[in-house]
């Protein structure tokens, strides 16, 4: 179908711009490997109280991607996000396709460079924007709604 085929060529379109990134800059660890990685640069910072506290800020924020793939494959976030720090590989991580921990490089889960580099730096500046500004204007998440029963309305399936 029409739509298919769409889906097919942006696919496509992804992965080439990906190879020319990983091309440009080279590969990382995918997964959120890297940003935990980075995390270890920010504990060699010393800094005053409230300064300290921007950078648990930034610390949380790294962990979360690796955080939101766990719990996307049904597994606690925390618990893995734990286990790839304390492992000192620096390949090593969460594979959640497989439901394994190891060299996600040789198991083929890469990033390119640029990708990773260019996500934090953007999140950087937005973050730094929000900071700077007096007054943000959000839309108010609107509640999940209970789905219908699956039995309802229609006809069958009822008490005789």
């Amino acid at each position: 179908t029409e739509t298919e085929m769409k889906e097919k060529k942006a696919r496509l379109e992804d992965a080439m711009h990906a190879t020319r990134a990983a091309v440009e800059e080279g590969i990382v660890p995918g997964g959120g490997v890297t940003f935990i990685r980075a995390i270890s640069a920010l504990e060699k910072l010393k800094l005053d109280e409230d300064e300290q506290i921007g950078v648990n800020i930034v610390r949380r924020a790294l962990e979360e991607p690796l955080r939101q793939i766990a719990q996307n494959a049904g597994v606690e976030g925390a618990v893995v996000v734990s286990r790839v720090r304390a492992e000192k590989g620096e390949n090593y991580g969460y594979n959640a396709a497989t439901d394994t921990y190891g060299d996600l490089v040789k198991d083929g889960v890469i990033d390119p460079a640029k990708v990773a580099r260019t996500a934090l730096q953007n999140a950087a500046s937005i973050a730094g924007l929000m900071l700077t500004t007096e007054a943000l204007i959000a839309e108010i998440p609107e509640e999940e709604k209970a789905p219908a029963s699956p039995h309802a309305g229609g006809m069958g399936g009822g008490m005789y």
